[in-house]
């Protein structure tokens, strides 16, 4: 059907024009099912709730900086058989986010803590919660830039409000003066009132380490962190594999089609 200019302008003066894309469809749906007015029009404002929905969770997604495809339905769990699977499904839930404290997540390289740390941000995300994802590095070059150019206190505030802070690769670098303080004031600031998930190549016991300058304000940062905390120990090979060194007799067959390739181009020239 071809809505008449009249009905567009309408829409588009009420900021419903999503509702022309399925217009059409549960038009013939009422028609079909011989619906009422009222069954046909809630039909449309479900589509436009939906679509608005779907919308907010893509600019969440965009702002929360996620990797592709970094979602739990992604994750292979088979490879981590000692990872109590329902444990974090549980946690996908959100209440955490709720309780407003953190998970602190630590394992080798490579056994997928960022994979489960921004699948679950990508379910809180979901459940319409304002998420994002940073590594320590970036944090703190953010925080520094932001001071050099006295918007500081700005970006301290954002990193402060949002709901769900994922910070990875927590103490993969020692935090140095002021650095150290920035991070500190973060987590305090956040402490009781906000979550927020770490990740770590570091066991919990050496966690201390990412302070060398100041191992009082080091346990302070880390006492609050704790409060509450759930942790995750994940154990298992890394998921990052170099592709195998072929045989010798592939390298020769390799060689032989470049140099027939090579040859036949001689030939043309």
């Amino acid at each position: 059907m071809n809505p008449s200019p009249e009905l567009n302008t309408i829409l588009k003066q009420l900021r419903l024009s999503g509702v022309l894309d399925s217009l059409e469809q549960r038009n013939r749906q009422a028609i079909d099912g011989q619906l009422a007015y009222t069954e046909f029009l809630a039909m449309l404002l479900h589509d436009e709730v939906a679509r608005r929905d779907q919308k907010k969770l893509g600019a969440r997604l965009v702002r929360a900086g996620f990797g592709l495809g970094k979602t739990l339905e992604t994750f292979n769990f088979d490879r981590l058989p000692k990872l109590n699977r329902a444990h974090i499904h549980d946690l996908a839930t959100g209440r955490y986010i709720d309780e407003k404290v953190a998970i602190l997540m630590v394992g080798q390289t490579g056994v997928g803590k960022s994979h489960i740390a921004q699948a679950l941000g990508h379910c809180a995300a979901r459940q319409g919660r304002d998420v994002l994802f940073v590594t320590q590095t970036d944090l703190i070059r953010k925080l520094h830039a932001a001071r050099a150019t006295g918007l500081y206190e700005r970006k301290f505030q954002q990193f402060v409000r949002v709901p769900l802070l994922i910070v990875d690769d927590f103490a993969l670098k020692p935090l140095r003066a002021p650095h150290d303080e920035d991070f500190h004031d973060l987590v305090a600031a956040r402490y009781e009132r906000a979550a927020t998930i770490l990740t770590s190549n570091l066991d919990l016991s050496e966690w201390g380490d990412a302070f060398p300058d100041n191992r009082v304000l080091g346990a302070a940062t880390l006492d609050r962190l704790r409060h509450g905390a759930y942790r995750i120990v994940i154990e298992g090979e890394s998921f990052r594999k170099p592709k195998p060194m072929p045989e010798n007799g592939e390298i020769a067959v390799a060689k032989s089609s470049k140099n027939r390739i090579l040859e036949a181009v001689r030939i043309r020239v």
